[in-house]
């Protein structure tokens, strides 16, 4: 086996040696960096073209072809422990491969890669959205971790136009859509979004949040899906600033399953206004941020319709 690596034209004939040498069966991979001459690399190769001709734009990531190479010329007996798989919770180590498993609650979703705290198939198809606090005294610390909150309950559900559709609110003395139902057709890009929300930094209008996702971000309009469970997972730190009765009790009324997460200064009674029944397994309470990813395990199992 013979690698070329070239990052330019040839100041002599290549295509004549190339032969003979593959003809005395030298197996020839070649390797183009940069302004090469792309004819010269499949003249060089040997057959099939597509498996031994490379190009990478700069020698700085020509690493990236290493893994093409071991699987080549090498019996990679273990590829969890190397770390060369996609799998997002559990790697098992077959001869040369590897398979994904998930963690007990969870199932493997249809890319074979991915887990989903909600069964696979039309049962688990929800409209989610978070309706979150982003009043003056969440602090902007706090609000990052608020994110991470969000993303790790977006890492348990399957994202598909047929499975789970995320959306996203932001309340302080006004309410803010980060992005409705359905914008976002895959995890990467909601997770990605979520970080990127600046922090409103004001008041807490709980009330005015609520009536929002009442009549609004469940609509039709707003990406909402007819027949499709609705899901509101509603986050604070303090007490509302106006009246939640009548617009938690609509948004119940209506058939939405309402989750209240309250963080330090939240108030229990408000939380269990907003929380579908049973109460007491719809709403969670901690007096510190840093322990909000405990409920976010909680809420991974809970939001699955049907568990």
């Amino acid at each position: 086996v013979a690698i070329v690596v070239t990052d330019g034209r040839p100041q002599d004939g290549v295509q004549d040696v190339s032969a003979r040498a593959r003809a005395a069966g030298i197996e020839i991979f070649a390797i183009g960096v940069g302004r090469v001459d792309m004819h010269t690399l499949r003249q060089i190769a040997s057959q099939p073209l597509d498996d031994h001709v490379d190009y990478v734009e700069s020698y700085s990531v020509i690493e990236k072809l290493t893994h093409k190479f071991k699987e080549a010329f090498c019996v990679v007996s273990d590829l969890c422990a190397t770390g060369d798989h996609d799998c997002e919770q559990i790697c098992i180590s077959t001869p040369g491969t590897y398979k994904c498993a998930c963690k007990e609650g969870f199932t493997l979703n249809s890319d074979g890669k991915t887990c989903s705290a909600c069964s696979g198939g039309s049962g688990s198809a929800l409209d989610l959205v978070f309706l979150i606090d982003g009043s003056k005294s969440v602090r902007p610390e706090n609000f990052e971790l608020v994110k991470k909150f969000i993303n790790q309950i977006v890492d348990s559900l399957e994202v598909s136009d047929k499975q789970a559709q995320v959306g996203l609110v932001q309340y302080s003395s006004s309410v803010r859509q980060e992005f409705p139902l359905g914008q976002f057709k895959n995890k990467k890009d909601i997770k990605a979004a979520v970080k990127k929300m600046s922090y409103m930094e004001k008041g807490t209008m709980t009330g005015q949040a609520l009536k929002y996702l009442v009549d609004s971000s469940f609509a039709i309009a707003n990406g909402a899906r007819p027949g499709v469970p609705k899901v509101g997972i509603v986050f604070t730190d303090g007490r509302s600033q106006d009246y939640i009765t009548d617009a938690a009790k609509k948004a119940k009324d209506l058939g939405f399953r309402m989750f209240a997460v309250g963080v330090g200064n939240a108030v229990e009674d408000e939380l269990r206004e907003i929380a579908s029944e049973p109460v007491a397994e719809h709403y969670f309470y901690t007096a510190d941020f840093r322990t909000i990813s405990k409920i976010g395990k909680k809420l991974q199992m809970k939001i699955c319709i049907g568990e």
